[in-house]
């Protein structure tokens, strides 16, 4: 697989969601294009814990017709071992996207707390460089719209109930740390 790879996190009721949206390359720019056109005028991303109910269900529905795979890191954590589990999601993540030779890998940016994402990252991939080609960034998701997936399928997942059965058909695989 040459996928790309999109990654949002969430954390609720003491765990913590990191989301990872995998899309082959050649269904990129239409998956944008798709998500795009889901903008409310004026907008600039879909935030999902800023929908509404009814808007939600709606986004989750055109998302579910889109040429996406999604994987779900999951641990538990309390609100000072957060950034530990990140991390230890994230280098899961990175060895299972290694696995399947992903090529490219997009975070939403924490601004400064994109640091410890760099450290993780270089540990796991630094160790083989001759063997990977996956390059990974940080990106505000204003600037790319597969980030809302992985926003919008933790918001769900977390969110459980519903939500969490609106979202299942999505995910592939759930990882538990």
């Amino acid at each position: 697989m040459s996928a790309h790879a999109f990654v949002d996190e969430s954390a609720r009721n003491r765990q913590f969601l990191l989301c990872v949206t995998l899309v082959e390359p050649a269904h990129l720019r239409p998956t944008r294009r798709a998500l795009t056109e889901l903008l409310l005028r004026g907008a600039r991303e879909l935030h999902f814990k800023k929908e509404k109910e009814a808007r939600r269900r709606q986004l989750i529905d055109q998302m579910a017709k889109m040429s996406v795979s999604v994987r779900m890191y999951t641990g538990s954590c309390s609100p000072k071992t957060e950034e530990a589990v990140r991390q230890q999601c994230l280098r899961q993540m990175a060895e299972d996207l290694l696995a399947v030779g992903a090529h490219r890998l997009v975070l939403d940016t924490r601004n400064e707390r994109d640091a410890h994402d760099h450290r993780t990252l270089w540990q796991t991939l630094g160790s083989r460089p001759s063997k990977t080609e996956l390059t990974y960034e940080h990106l505000d998701s204003t600037l790319e719209p597969i980030l809302w997936i992985s926003d919008a399928v933790a918001w769900c997942f977390g969110a459980g109930g519903g939500w969490a059965q609106r979202v299942a058909g999505l995910i592939d695989a759930h990882i538990k740390l």
